[in-house]
């Protein structure tokens, strides 16, 4: 890989991060309960509010971190550890992407419910882009892509059963917390818990080779042209 074609790949990565961000936006703006990733942290910042959801956001990415390192182990790339200053640039774009949606009108149910599965589509196309540029994943998709090279299985199958996992103890750990009642998470969380996987399946096997035939191309070297008499 050139430097070029590393460069790009970067970028794409940085792009993927703010489509990520902007996902978990929007489903978190159809108040219907956060995206399956951030269901865990969203719950934390219902029990212990002194820490907003990005705080949460940043401590949940560190423990997928560490959780990757333990399944990995030796095959751990210590480049990966970037993921820990990308994990806060994830949460200024979560702040960013707050900010954009806190326009749109959410007062019906059905817009709601439109906003989860809009939600739901960009959080799906981002992670295609971040699997795409294949350099330094999110901690959460990268914390999956462990698992998945470990177990030799489907990325996109591994993420919806993350997502469901994620899903199940962030109900857990509300009924443990608030007293048997079942706080942050909602119809929205189950529903992106069930499709996430399935729209960055059907991202990744559409981008992936015009992006990787973009990003294998070198845009510095231009064919000579020929002038005959």
């Amino acid at each position: 890989m050139n430097k070029n074609e590393t460069a790009k790949r970067y970028i794409l990565f940085i792009i993927s991060l703010f489509f990520s961000a902007l996902g978990v936006a929007f489903t978190k703006h159809g108040e219907l309960g956060v995206s399956p990733i951030s269901s865990i942290a969203n719950l934390m910042s219902c029990r212990f509010p002194a820490m907003s959801l990005v705080t949460w956001l940043i401590i949940w990415n560190c423990v997928l971190i560490f959780g990757e390192i333990v399944i990995l182990r030796k095959n751990f790339q210590p480049i990966q550890l970037l993921q820990i200053p990308l994990s806060f640039l994830f949460g200024w774009f979560t702040d960013l992407g707050m900010w954009i949606v806190s326009a749109i009108p959410a007062d019906t149910y059905p817009i709601r419910l439109t906003l989860v599965f809009i939600g739901i589509g960009i959080l799906g196309f981002g992670i295609s882009l971040s699997v795409i540029a294949n350099v330094i994943l999110n901690a959460g998709e990268a914390f999956v892509k462990a698992i998945s090279d470990t177990i030799h299985k489907n990325f996109g199958n591994i993420k919806i059963a993350f997502d469901v996992l994620c899903v199940v103890l962030s109900i857990i750990l509300s009924l443990l917390f608030f007293h048997l009642k079942i706080v942050g998470t909602r119809e929205g969380t189950i529903i992106s818990a069930l499709l996430t996987g399935i729209a960055v399946k059907f991202f990744t096997n559409r981008l992936k080779k015009p992006l990787d035939s973009f990003l294998a191309r070198d845009i510095t070297k231009q064919p000579r042209e020929t002038h005959t008499l």
